[in-house]
């Protein structure tokens, strides 16, 4: 599992996290999952602000740790394609679940902030 191998974890939760952690895994999982298989530049476009280098490492990690499958095709030039695994694809649950919560709490955020706009001005 590349980058975990040596690492301790105390528990399931820290291990989940540590493996779809950060800003631009999730969202490389959301898209292969929401959209299906995906070119690199394709990848790249979808997600503004990530560097050709920050997806690459992340790319990579998620191929160690058996979430996503990288198809590299025999043709000039190369052609590669990058897929979830079964394992990959177990993880989409979670991210909907989280993508709804975000939701709520945005619109609980701005419910309050309104509110806080309204008290103010009366």
């Amino acid at each position: 599992m590349g980058h975990l191998r040596n690492k301790v974890f105390n528990c399931e939760k820290e291990l989940t996290l540590s493996i779809i952690g950060g800003k631009w895994k999730m969202l490389i999982l959301w898209h292969l999952g929401k959209e299906g298989t995906k070119r690199f530049s394709e990848l790249k476009s979808l997600m503004p602000g990530v560097t050709q280098k920050m997806l690459v490492n992340q790319l990579r990690e998620l191929e160690r740790d058996l979430i996503v499958h990288r198809e590299i095709y025999p043709v000039v030039p190369p052609k590669v394609e990058y897929s979830l695994t079964k394992q990959g694809e177990s993880l989409l649950p979670i991210l909907e679940i989280m993508y709804e919560w975000g939701k709520n709490y945005k619109k609980t955020l701005s419910e309050k902030r309104e509110a806080e706009i309204n008290r103010a001005v009366k």
